[in-house]
């Protein structure tokens, strides 16, 4: 769960993002710095985000899954559907709801991610702007007759799960493609967008969950 949100959560960090260098002895690219800014300034200027998305998990020794998925968020409310679970966050409330066992979870929302099992937007955003990733452009492709850039980002820190990131942005637009995650243990993540809308008016209800829509839905309520 924890590097299958990771990879989703990765597009919404970039809301707010601010590209910050690490420190001298460790210099990102300035081209993949230039490119970052100017995301960060157009997605700065949406108000909410909701996006559509193919995610392709590939995990050693095991058949390859592809899911289907939404996303929305509105600072930092989000709600994730998938095929399995749901899972929706008001900003002090955290609802995971597994739709096999017709079951939900209620906690606290952690912007550390720690008690959660995943990691939020939120906390995506403080390792970015700490400086815990280096990132360089390493290649131009063309996808779909579009111009693609490609930049990579890898932990400073040795003891990371992931040996590294890497997403494609659209050069015309300016806006992220697709974001694909490299785990240590031979896992990958690719996360392709297929439809991105913003500035959509969300419903009251979004980012909540009621459980009057759910009959006979076990509630666990793990709020301390």
């Amino acid at each position: 769960m924890k590097k299958l949100l990771f990879a989703l959560f990765c597009l919404l960090a970039f809301q707010n993002l601010n590209a910050q260098s690490p420190a001298p002895a460790e210099k990102s690219d300035p081209e993949a710095k230039k490119i970052l800014d100017k995301i960060r300034k157009k997605y700065e200027g949406y108000k909410t985000i909701d996006a559509s998305f193919s995610l392709t998990i590939e995990v050693p020794a095991q058949p390859k899954q592809v899911q289907k998925g939404r996303i929305s968020q509105e600072g930092d409310k989000f709600r994730l559907e998938m095929d399995q679970q749901v899972i929706v966050s008001d900003g002090k409330t955290t609802w995971v709801y597994l739709k096999s066992n017709n079951e939900v979870q209620i906690n606290n929302a952690d912007p550390a991610g720690t008690d959660n099992g995943f990691l939020t937007p939120k906390d995506l955003l403080k390792r970015y702007q700490k400086g815990d990733y280096l990132y360089a452009v390493t290649d131009k492709i063309t996808e779909g007759g579009k111009l693609m850039t490609q930049i990579e980002f890898k932990p400073k820190d040795k003891g990371s799960e992931y040996s590294k990131l890497r997403i494609s942005i659209d050069e015309k637009t300016n806006e992220m493609k697709s974001i694909k995650a490299f785990a240590k243990d031979g896992s990958r993540y690719s996360f392709v967008i297929t439809k991105l809308t913003t500035n959509k008016p969300l419903g009251a209800g979004e980012f909540t969950f009621d459980v009057k829509k759910y009959p006979g839905v076990k509630v666990e309520d793990l709020r301390m």
